[in-house]
């Protein structure tokens, strides 16, 4: 086990098991990776752990701070291990590629809401659509109102769903 990771998961009071080091690994290994794509890479590095102990592991990073969740509109979760400053994402409509952006004005909220209605606002989330450099390179072109792709998954492996989506 990674004694960094070791060390992460301690200091958010989490306990170290190796699935869970193997999914703070696989978060770690790339931005924006989806849940899928985690337990590919966990598998990959530690053999056998279900889907389900990739979900706990991801709800429980999510929850202490330790990871960041996203879920641009219509594209499946995604993790990202930048969790200590203010900043958005840029996403292609035609690829689903996501990338950080810094935040403009730095402090959250970066935005400031006409009526907050009575709430005490702490975090804007922002996300900006277009086409990406390779897309635009390409001449790939969208519309407006293009959803993001979903990416998909080898044909052999089973859809799932995430606990306590759709139920």
């Amino acid at each position: 086990m990674s004694s960094t990771a070791v060390h992460s998961l301690r200091q958010h009071g989490i306990q170290a098991t190796a699935q869970r080091v193997a999914v703070l690994h696989a978060v770690g290994s790339r931005p924006h990776v989806s849940a899928d794509e985690i337990v590919d890479a966990a598998q990959a590095d530690i053999g056998t752990i279900s889907r389900q102990a990739v979900y706990d592991a991801l709800s429980v990073m999510v929850q202490k701070g330790l990871i960041r969740r996203i879920q641009p509109v219509g594209s499946p979760a995604r993790y990202e291990d930048r969790v200590d400053d203010n900043h958005h994402h840029l996403i292609c409509r035609i690829c689903g590629r996501v990338v950080d952006v810094d935040c403009a004005v730095g402090d959250a909220p970066c935005l400031t809401a006409n009526d907050e209605q009575g709430f005490e606002i702490d975090e804007a989330e922002v996300a900006y659509w277009g086409r990406c450099p390779q897309c635009v390179e390409q001449g790939r072109e969208s519309t407006r109102l293009d959803p993001a792709p979903r990416r998909r998954r080898e044909p052999s492996a089973r859809p799932t769903t995430q606990p306590g989506v759709g139920e």
